[in-house]
């Protein structure tokens, strides 16, 4: 075997034969100490050791240190670990080191900075997330008292003004569900205005009778609003109190017109009186609460139609404020009354209304021969 060979070759006779262990002759004859680590000086091992962290030093978290528990906890001053590289390169640790003793500690998170105290209530321009529903007083209606005018009673029998208002509020109602697929949660959809050109053409009466006759809907309700502030008529006809009305929660910011609202006997069927009266009814109309005051009706409530009853629209002003508000408008024409002027007249005052549509009253004569009403008592 060739003297250069990397394998032991057994001792001659009279040689003694080296020392170590099995493992320590291998690495010495193998070279493998040239894949261990480079040997750590123990004054440097101990100096990094000994070396003790600034703990008052605060950190980017800002956080907050204290006492955890009494008990130390003990490092060890040097590496536990030897280098197999001859007995030169291996390091020798003092007999009996001292250890490093750290405090145990804590880490706790500085707490939140909140402010003394919330206030009492969050700021008007936060939106409600609450539906309007209205809780007011309920007041019975006398089905006498409107029979006696010529209204649409409740729960009585078929007649033709009934056959005529249902005809009128199925096209009323399904040009709302148009404007609300136009326009989404715009509640200008669910608002009706209905005008006349002059005093004396009923719009206060095709008002209450639109307003009866929606409030039979199985999946609608129906609020009606009257809005004609100089001469309110609407809860003189259905037999109501007085009291605030839209006009207050307009010049008040505090009051809540939802709270304003009056309940009736009739399922579906709720009144806003106009509330008292004022020389500026229209410069309120006209202000930045106006649409707020009208959204606060109609908010959570897709299925509900608000109704205006307003002032003519040739003698007062608000008829024209509110038709900005409105997705719709009827404008009453009297059959044997109103002259073709007046009404040019109030639809361009009225033009701010996207749909305004005409509604012919007391008309005693049909083209068509037509009789509503008449089919329900028809035996044969």
């Amino acid at each position: 075997m060739s003297e250069y060979s990397k394998f032991p070759l057994p001792p001659e006779a009279g040689e003694a034969a080296p020392g170590g262990s099995l493992i320590e002759r291998a690495v010495k004859a193998f070279d493998w100490s040239r894949l261990a680590p480079p040997p750590v000086p123990e004054r440097i091992a101990d100096a990094a050791l000994r070396q003790r962290p600034n703990l008052n030093k605060p950190n980017l978290n800002k956080l907050e240190l204290a006492p955890l528990a009494a008990e130390p906890v003990a490092v060890p001053a040097t590496l536990p670990f030897s280098v197999l590289d001859g007995p030169e390169a291996v390091p020798q640790p003092a007999a009996s080191p001292e250890p490093v003793v750290f405090p145990a500690r804590e880490v706790r998170r500085k707490p939140a900075e909140f402010p003394a105290e919330f206030p009492a209530e969050f700021p008007a321009e936060f939106p409600a997330e609450f539906p309007a529903e209205f809780s007011g007083t309920y007041h019975p209606i006398n089905r006498k008292h409107l029979r006696d005018q010529g209204l649409i009673v409740p729960e009585g029998s078929v007649t033709g003004l009934l056959e005529e208002f249902r005809i009128v509020k199925r096209h009323v109602l399904l040009q709302a569900a148009e404007l609300r697929g136009m326009s989404g949660a715009d509640g200008s959809a669910q608002r009706v205005l209905i005008c006349s050109p002059l005093p004396g053409e009923g719009k206060t009466y095709c008002a209450i009778n639109l307003a009866l006759s929606i409030a039979a809907e199985k999946e609608s309700e129906v609020l009606l609003v009257d809005a004609d502030f100089a001469k309110p008529s609407v809860l003189s006809r259905l037999g109501l109190p007085g009291g605030p009305g839209l006009m207050d929660a307009l010049a008040d910011p505090s009051i809540d017109v939802a709270e304003l609202v009056l309940g009736t006997d009739i399922p579906g069927l709720w009144v806003l009186p106009a509330g008292n009266a004022t020389n500026s009814d229209s410069e309120y109309l006209n202000s930045s609460r106006t649409a707020a005051v009208l959204d606060r009706l109609t908010e959570g409530a897709p299925h509900r139609i608000i109704i205006f009853d307003s002032p003519p629209a040739l003698a007062a002003s608000p008829a024209a404020e509110l038709a900005k508000f409105a997705g719709q408008a009827l404008l009453i024409a009297r059959a044997d009354r109103t002259g073709e002027g007046a009404l040019k007249d109030a639809v361009s005052l009225l033009s701010a209304c996207p749909n305004i549509q005409l509604l012919l009253n007391a008309a005693n004569f049909s083209p068509s021969g037509r009789r509503f009403g008449t089919y329900y008592g028809y035996k044969g």
